[in-house]
């Protein structure tokens, strides 16, 4: 930061200041920027006469008698009785009201967070407030003032949706905005650490600590991605070799068709490339990869907990409460105020649990939704005569229309879902932002999980399992098909839909995310471009080097930052939200997708420059929030993890080939007699996984029209196969798929039981707050308590001598 904000510590305070070992690692991994000057308070940028702590901003009215200018005055006038100097600044179209708190609000604020119960130990009693404190109590002060309308009071969010008020914003600070700008908001600095520090004196802890998490959070998926690609490998080097591929690419066996009316049999050999797909991500190293990355979500979360603990620690915000901030943030604007009583009301929350339900079931609604229009439009494609390899890959080419629907699907539900859980958050009625903060993160998140993964529950696990036999199929409305799995495997279904929405959302989301706030400021800019020009003719030197800028310059500063693109209170909660989902994509599925890792780590190097930049050159400054932690999302993240597990598990014991093909090894294949044969184990293993429909049969020729069972050569065919384990005379399930399905069973819970114990050996083995946090903790509240005490003693010294 700037020389001229700041107080440089001393070389023998920073020899003093004894760094964790927690820090040190995240700097020698390159996860944040070293910083000798780490926890020094002194160092925070303070508040620069030249500037104002808070702006509102309104449209140029004429005369007393409008209503939006006598309720701007009022408002203004209520901002006054508080203390507040308002300075008004007045250009073609606009009216800027510069806003500055005295020290008196600072004081009161100093004093109570010093005699507070949880707050005492937060480094803000000592030396001067800095900026990022000015602008959260001067947003508090500004969002609680409220005039008188029609008995009713309104405050300045609803002067803002009547347009009484166009916009409210801190300023950004040229100087700290520069450095942050040429340090760390850059592509070119995409490979370096994060300067947490700098960032957490700018925009406050809440966002440090996002960007510090996020920064943990790419870093380790380094091994993760590692090992999905040798996983990937791994199925790559058996690619030409593998039996399975081999038997079905040679292979003659004519299949049933896969839909009614316009498909015809059809030869496994034609699926050669799908079976090889398959083998890439549906063999014995995904369920390796799968245990790893369960424990990996452990580990991660633990190391994450340690990490924030000696951060929090340096910050001295440890033992930081919200609720507690709240009540003094509310004391500092009303003296008077009374307190808020925790309440709650039956009625209310069995009705929020109801419309969360029935919300739930719309969403659920729509994933069959899905699977509706991929039934439809595999039998639409397949009468695409003209594009030959359309109408023979018609299910493949659906379900891929289905990944794209689906994508869409999620992009417009994410804003009907934000509208639904403010609703419910408003019917709930809670007593602080705090809770409507907590309330409102896991509603969004749950809506937001079943929107993403309600259609990939059905493909991983009913997707070719409900869809009958020849003789027997189940049809919706009577009249379309079920799909089917491919001979090969369900597994590659699963894939192909992870693959396509996790690239839409990735690619889709970034560039609309960039392009979002650069096209805004263009835009305005373009709109004052008068405005800048006529401002552009003030000496910059002269107000530069004097205690007060001059109008000219001042309505170019507020310019600047209103240029820029509008935040709100969900902006960060955005992000996270963002990058938690694609934590699920990470670790639920990852069985079917062992390069989501490896993307996702892509994804991230960018994202964090991404956010960096939009935070620091196009958006508004965020309100600086203070925190301890990065909420409800550590529980939800933890949720997660053991999601993750029960979710890879049946990927692996129900959705892919594992358990089939280990039964079929050791059981039914060539190898099941203790016998050595040259022959290779899983030879007719394909073959083993079908069942033949015999055409004489009347309810399978009523399935089937004559023109279906004649092959693309004109042959007409007697019998076909399909992907079933049922008995060739009376197409009952056979003996050996009972044998399959339990051992399927039984693999399940074994997998989660030794996933789980691994779980909690490495939550055990790493403690959440390291040694050193503890210790330098209690060293500090022992000087504290020392320091108090000899404060004391002299006060009672002074008095018996007066």
């Amino acid at each position: 930061m700037s020389a001229s904000h700041r107080d440089v510590p001393s070389n023998q305070a920073r020899k003093l200041h004894k760094r964790t070992g927690s820090i040190e690692l995240l700097e020698v991994i390159g996860v944040v920027k070293k910083d000798y000057g780490f926890g020094s308070f002194s160092m925070l940028p303070v508040h620069s006469p030249q500037s104002f702590d808070y702006v509102l901003v309104a449209q140029k009215t004429d005369g007393d008698g409008q209503e939006s200018f006598r309720k701007q005055r009022d408002f203004i006038n209520a901002l006054k009785d508080k203390q507040l100097t308002i300075q008004k600044i007045v250009d073609e179209d606009k009216v800027y009201y510069g806003i500055t708190a005295p020290k008196e609000i600072f004081e009161t604020y100093r004093y109570l967070l010093k005699v507070s119960d949880a707050c005492n130990w937060s480094c803000e009693h000592q030396g001067n407030i800095p900026q990022s404190t000015r602008i959260r109590i001067v947003d508090f002060i500004v969002d609680h003032t409220s005039i008188e309308s029609d008995g009713e009071p309104e405050y300045l969010s609803d002067l803002i949706q009547r347009n009484i008020f166009e916009a409210q914003f801190c300023l950004h600070e040229k100087q700290e905005q520069k450095e942050l700008s040429n340090s760390w908001a850059r592509w070119t600095a995409c490979l370096n650490g994060q300067p947490i520090t700098d960032v957490r004196d700018y925009f406050g802890e809440k966002v440090a600590l996002y960007f510090l998490w996020l920064g943990w959070y790419t870093f380790l998926l380094i091994p993760a991605a590692v090992l999905g690609v040798i996983v990937f490998l791994y199925g790559l080097a058996f690619f030409k070799t593998s039996p399975l591929i081999q038997e079905v690419c040679q292979s003659d066996t004519i299949m049933c068709p896969l839909c009614d009316d316009k498909c015809k049999v059809w030869q496994l050999s034609d699926t050669c490339t799908y079976a090889k797909v398959s083998i890439l991500f549906d063999n014995e190293g995904t369920v390796a990869f799968a245990m790893f990355m369960a424990v990996w979500a452990t580990v991660f979360l633990e190391f994450w907990k340690r990490h924030r603990a000696s951060y929090v620690s340096e910050w001295k915000v440890f033992d930081w409460c919200e609720e507690e901030e709240e009540l003094i943030l509310e004391i500092v604007n009303n003296p008077n105020c009374e307190s808020k009583k925790h309440s709650h009301s039956y009625l209310r929350s069995t009705l929020v649990m109801v419309l969360m339900t029935l919300m739930l079931l719309l969403i659920i609604g729509l994933a069959h939704a899905l699977v509706v229009f991929r039934v439809i439009a595999s039998e639409q494609l397949a009468k695409f005569k003209s594009w030959s390899f359309i109408s023979e890959n018609s299910s493949t080419v659906a379900f891929m229309l289905g990944a794209v629907l689906h994508y869409l699907t999620i992009i417009i539900m994410t804003k009907v879902n934000r509208k639904v859980a403010m609703k419910l958050c408003e019917l709930e009625k809670a007593r602080s932002y705090a809770a409507i903060e907590r309330s409102f993160t896991v509603k969004m998140f749950v809506f937001q999980f079943f929107t993403l993964f309600s259609s990939l529950i059905y493909t991983a696990f009913f997707l070719g399992r409900i869809n009958g036999h020849p003789g027997g199929y189940v049809k919706l409305a009577g009249k379309w098909r079920l799909e089917e799995c491919h001979p090969s495997g369900c597994l590659t279904d699963l894939f192909i839909q992870m693959a396509v929405i996790l690239f839409l959302k990735q690619t889709v989301n970034n560039v609309f995310e960039f392009s979002g706030p650069w096209l805004t400021r263009w835009l305005k800019r373009l709109q004052s471009r008068k405005l800048r020009h006529k401002v552009r003719q003030c000496s910059k030197k002269n107000c530069m080097e004097s205690t007060e800028l001059c109008d000219n310059c001042k309505v170019k500063d507020l310019l600047r930052n209103f240029e820029l693109d509008s935040v709100d209170q969900f902006s960060l909660f955005d992000e996270f939200l963002e990058m938690v989902l694609q934590f699920s994509f990470t670790t639920i599925f990852v069985a079917a997708f062992p390069l989501a890792p490896l993307l996702a780590l892509l994804n991230n190097i960018i994202e964090i420059r991404l956010d960096a930049i939009k935070m620091v050159s196009l958006e508004r400054r965020l309100i600086p929030k203070k925190t301890n932690d990065i909420g409800i999302w550590t529980d939800v993240l933890e949720t997660i993890g053991v999601l993750a597990v029960i979710a890879n598990g049946l990927v692996i014991g129900i959705s892919s080939d594992f358990i089939p093909r280990l039964v079929y090894r050791y059981r039914y294949g060539p190898c099941a007699n203790s016998s050595a044969t040259e022959t290779d184990c899983m030879s007719g293993y394909i073959q083993n996984t079908l069942s033949i429909a015999n055409i004489s049969d009347e309810n399978i020729k009523n399935d089937f029209l004559p023109e279906q069972l004649i092959t693309y050569n004109g042959t007409s065919v007697t019998s076909c196969s399909y992907r079933d384990y049922r008995s060739n005379e009376d197409y009952t399930l056979t003996n050996q798929f009972w044998v399959i399905q339990a051992i399927r069973f039984a693999f399940v819970v074994l997998f989660e039981h030794v996933v789980v114990m691994c779980k909690f050996i490495a939550g055990w083995f790493v403690p959440g707050s390291p040694l050193e946090v503890k210790n330098t903790r209690l060293q500090d509240k022992l000087d504290r308590l020392k320091e108090e005490l000899k404060a004391e003693r002299e006060r009672h010294a002074k008095s018996q001598n007066e």
